[in-house]
Order: structure tokens, then sequence, then C-alpha cells
């Protein structure tokens, strides 16, 4: 016979019911934050009365080994009981879960993925650690990221260099071929400084330019200098111009550096390629038994791969990264390029030590410097204590939204070569808790959430319709992390794969603007930088459905009810009193309707709703 309460299951990972425990990392869930290595953190674990428990425990690992600290009850209302528990911080990572027992719940953990009856590995805890996390301006932005070259033209650049394939601004980019890389269209940073209003009207405060280096190609991933902006862009002239004027507008300027490579006609390279006692020859990985003679980026010749164990070139990259977050030229951090390959090769990883010598190094040119790693699968081990501040967070919001969201024409994966699942609301929401769970809350409040990239297909191509896209422009703007947008995104411009979706911003062609999606942005953006509760609040599940996921986002002082449709679906009807609240006041989309205890939701779709709990 089993005992009491344990006949009753915990809920599914992702069930989404406002009855379930609840914890994250938040100001809400956080009462103190440690700042040195001893200190105690406080924490609370949320236990609405559907899910009571008889006692509450935490199970921390210090110095690799497991402990407990028995919760106490620290406050309780009509429909909730909090716990609270205080625990030493002994380590720079401190993984902790909870432990439920008794009452309604049975026995039960919690980790990041939710509940379970069974017992997980770490990976998947809670995290806390002494490392403050990224700028707090940060946290306020919305990133506007542009491709130099295909942005916009101040006319002033005269002919290129001999490896460049001019274009005029109307054609689309080849795409796919061995032209690609080399198509000049003209985009420099003096004609981006001239449409800084249109960053302004969207409601942009980031900029993020793809790299600005002199280089052999019109991506500039294979630098051949870090000395000097690109002339092809203005040269460094323009880079000052353009970052005075940006911060004048209260504008951050985000730069993109390769760490994990260069490009062949580097003058390091060049050196180290033809003197073999040059002290450039540590900076590269040379190799005889392989073809090129040298390792290389996914076995590209133009791009010779950094050796990281030298201290040299530590030495030379931290010159780098400094030199330009310093004024004339004032930068506001770096996008880390391939930052998930740099300094691992072979028997090689010596990742986590550039992460923290280029974390160091920001910090000390400018207190308030961002780093933010490009990772385009598992980033949750690299971010580590005194790494980067974040990542690119393509595995746990671009894909499952994608997924959840594509048109059945969109029926290719291009990260896999394969045919393209479809989710459910269910295995998106899945998907993004499991990659919130197992790092720091601030690496998920610092991680980019995007849409699209210059890497990607356009959003509004997997999708299909301005419909769908603006839901996921809602969910971007409304779940943890900074959103990216890709410039041209807000205007409705379309592409297949990267190098298509590089497509040239059509100025003097307002016949292709779509103006309704603008105005969905800017309402979006808005909301986004206005509210302290998406910029930092915790989240919660109150919906899960196939066609319909509803979550809050909350802080002590702000909650927000959010309502993403893919599609027409029942209507969602939720409890009041599990809401903490007497009703809902419309703040982007309709008004929901109400019924006895309970409020009914909009059942129709594809549509974004936000609304204010009062």
């Amino acid at each position: 016979m089993s005992a009491p309460g344990l006949e009753r299951a915990p809920r599914a990972v992702g069930s989404g019911a406002l009855s379930d425990p609840h914890h994250d990392g938040s100001d809400l869930c956080l009462l103190e934050q440690p700042r040195r290595l001893g200190d105690d953190a406080v924490v609370r674990l949320r236990v609405p009365h559907g899910s009571a428990a008889d006692a509450v425990a935490l199970r921390y690992v210090a110095d690799g080994e497991p402990r407990v600290a028995r919760a106490e009850v620290d406050q309780e209302s009509e429909t909730e009981t909090w716990w609270r528990v205080a625990f030493p911080i002994t380590n720079p990572l401190t993984r902790y879960r909870w432990l439920l027992t008794g009452g309604d719940v049975g026995h039960a953990w919690l980790n990041g993925l939710g509940l379970s009856r069974y017992e997980r590995p770490d990976s998947d805890d809670f995290v806390l650690g002494v490392d403050p996390g990224g700028p707090e301006w940060h946290l306020r932005s919305v990133v506007y990221e542009v491709f130099p070259d295909r942005f916009a033209s101040s006319g002033a650049v005269g002919e290129p260099p001999a490896w460049a394939l001019r274009r005029d601004w109307q054609d689309l980019p080849e795409g796919r071929g061995p032209e690609t890389a080399r198509e000049w269209f003209g985009g420099d940073l003096a004609g981006l400084e001239r449409h800084l209003d249109h960053l302004e009207l969207l409601g942009a405060s980031a900029l993020y330019l793809t790299p600005i280096f002199p280089a052999g190609s019109t991506h500039r991933y294979d630098a051949s200098s870090f000395d000097h902006v690109d002339p092809l862009l203005g040269g460094d002239e323009a880079l000052a111009s353009l970052t005075a004027a940006a911060h004048a507008r209260g504008m951050r300027v985000i730069g993109d550096v390769t760490l994990n490579h260069t490009g062949n006609g580097h003058a390091w390279f060049r050196s180290a390629e033809g003197d073999g006692a040059a002290a450039e020859r540590d900076f590269y990985l040379f190799d005889e038994s392989l073809e090129t003679g040298y390792a290389c980026w996914l076995g590209v010749p133009s791009l010779p791969k950094l050796n990281w164990q030298s201290g040299e070139l530590k030495a030379r990259m931290t010159e780098v990264v400094q030199r330009w977050l310093r004024p004339p030229f004032d930068l506001d951090g770096w996008r880390v390029d391939v930052a998930n390959m740099t300094g691992r090769y072979g028997d090689v990883d010596v990742n986590a030590h550039v992460a923290r010598a280029m974390r160091a190094a920001v910090t000390e040119a400018k207190g308030d410097a961002l780093l933010v790693a490009e990772h385009g699968h598992d980033f949750r081990s690299d971010l580590g204590p005194g790494s980067w501040h974040g990542a690119m967070n393509y595995s746990g919001f671009l894909r499952p939204v994608w997924w959840w969201l594509r048109s059945h024409a969109f029926d290719e994966d291009p990260f896999l070569d394969a045919r393209a699942p479809r989710l459910d609301g269910a295995g998106a929401v899945a998907t993004m808790r499991a990659y919130r769970a197992g790092v720091p809350w601030h690496s998920v409040l610092h991680s980019w959430t995007l849409l699209d990239s210059h890497d990607t297909a356009r959003f509004r191509t997997v999708t299909g319709s301005r419909e769908r896209q603006v839901v996921g422009v809602g969910l971007q703007m409304t779940t943890p992390g900074v959103p990216m947008v890709f410039a041209g995104a807000e205007i409705g411009l379309e592409g297949e794969w990267g190098e298509d979706a590089r497509r040239t911003m059509p100025w003097d062609r307002p016949e292709l603007w779509d103006r309704s999606l603008l105005d969905h942005y800017r309402g979006l953006v808005a909301l986004r930088r206005s509210s302290a509760a998406l910029a930092r609040g915790g989240i919660r599940y109150a919906h899960v459905g196939r066609d319909a996921v509803a979550y809050l986002r909350e802080t002590g002082a702000e909650r927000l009810l959010c309502l993403a449709s893919r599609d027409a679906h029942e209507p969602v009807r939720l409890s009041l009193a599990a809401l903490g609240c007497g009703e809902l006041e419309p703040v982007i989309g309709d008004g929901p309707g109400y019924t006895g205890g309970d409020v009914i939701l909009p059942a129709d779709g594809p549509s974004f709703h936000v609304w204010r709990l009062v």
C-alpha cells in the first residue's frame, strides 16, 4: 500500500500548470545573492496549495559532496506557501535542487527541468555563484544586428579592391557559389550612421556590427588585420564617428571579433608561415599531415585556426579587444565569433581559459563592457564563472520557435541538412526550459534571443506569414534573454538560407516594406524596453497546449501574462485566484473575458497578447 500522496504523480515537465512548485534565479526567488565565496545565498521556493508538501529541503553540492539544508516556511497566503532556506556558496558554481515530501506532492525533486519523482543528473540543477554577470544596461536592451556591406551606403567609397565583385544595391545576393563571399554592395559605416534614425524609430538600444576589420571578403571573418577598420567601410574615423553618434542617442555599439581564427592574409599568419622562428609561429596550429599544412576553421584554408596555448597570442589578443573599447572608438563590448570552437583542437581544450582571459580583459578596459558568445548548440557548459556573459541562443530559443511556428513549405532543417521537425507547444516549451536549466540565471538573462541572423534563413521565410512572424517576435520580446533583431526583419525581408538572407535594406523602395509588421515590432520593442519584469523577471507557464502557450513574467512590482497562439484553439481558462490578481489589463492585443472566478483568454490565432495583472 502506498503512503499518502504517493499515488499522485507529479505533473510532467512542461505541463505549464500554475499549481506546480516553482523556482528560478530571479529576484522573487533569490533574496540574497552572495558576493564572495563563503557568503550565504538565501533562496525561496513557491509551492501552490495544489502541490502542497509537508516538508521541503534543498540539496546542494559543496566541494564535490552533496549537502542538505532544511527549508522553513517564509510566508503563506490562501493559495500558496513560500519556503525559504540559506546555504553557503563555497565554490565558484554551486548546483542545487529542491526536495518536496509528504502532503499532496508525495516525494518529488524540483530542478531546472521541473518536477520529477526520480533523481536526475546534476547538470540540470539550478546554479548559483558569486559572478555578478553582465552589465546592467544590457538587460534593458534590444540589440539590432547590421551586416555593414548590406545595410546602407554613403557613396563615399570609390573602387573596391581586386577581390571584390561589384553588385548593384537592388540586386539579390548570389547566395550559393564561389563568388558569394566576394559580392560587394558598398555599404559602409557612414551610410549606417545616416540611418540611426531608423534604429531609434524601431526602439533598438544597442547596435551589433558584424566584423569591420580589413579582410578578403565582405563577411570579413577572414581578418587581415586587427589594427584598423576596413577602408571599404570608411576607416577608423568612420567607426569613431558612428560610436559617438550612437552614444549621443543613448545607444551602445557592439563589435564582432574572431578569437578562433584569422584570415590567411593576416600579418600574423604571413609572418608565421614565412619564418619558422617568428614569434607568430606559435599563434597557429601547423601540422604537415594536413592538406593545408595547418589547422583551419571547418577545413577552409583562408581561415587558419589560432593556438591559444601561446602566451604571446593571449597578450596580443588582449591588446586587440581592449583597444577598440577605449576612445576614440569606444565600443561597448564584443560578440565572439564561433566561441564554441575557440581554444579547442584535438586533445586540447582551453576554451574556459580563453573566455575568462577575455572577460577579464574587457572588464579591465571598460567596466561595463559586454562579452557574448556565438554558440550554435548546447552552450551551457561554456557559461562558467568569469566567462562569456551569455550566448546567442540558437538551440534554446531560435530552433524551438522555428519548429513550432514554421510553415509547411519550410520543411528542411538547414542546421542538420535533414527534414525539419514540427513541434507542438509542449515540445517548444520543454526545449526552452531545458536550455535554461543548469546555468546561472544571469547567463540566461544576458543571452540573446534571436529569430534569425546573418547565418540563417529569415524568420519571415520560415513562418511564411506576417501573423506567425508577429507571434515569434512576441515570444522574442517577452522570453528571458536580450532580444537580437537582424536588420530588415522588422520590414519583412526574406531569405531562404544565411547568404540569401544578407539582402540589402531597400531604403529607396518603400513598396517592399511591410509597414504593419514594423508597427508590431515598434510596439513590442517599446514594451520590452519599458518593463522590468521582461528585463529580469522570472517565468512561469500558465498553460501549454498544442497551439497556444501562456506564461507569466514577474517581479515583485510588475506581473505580465503573455499568450502566444500559432493557430485558433480552444479558449484558455485560468483561475484568477491562481494568477493572484483581480483582473487583466490589456497591454498588447485584445482584452479577456471573465466568468465566475476565472478569466477566459482569446482563442484566435495566430496572435500574441500581453496583459498586466492588477
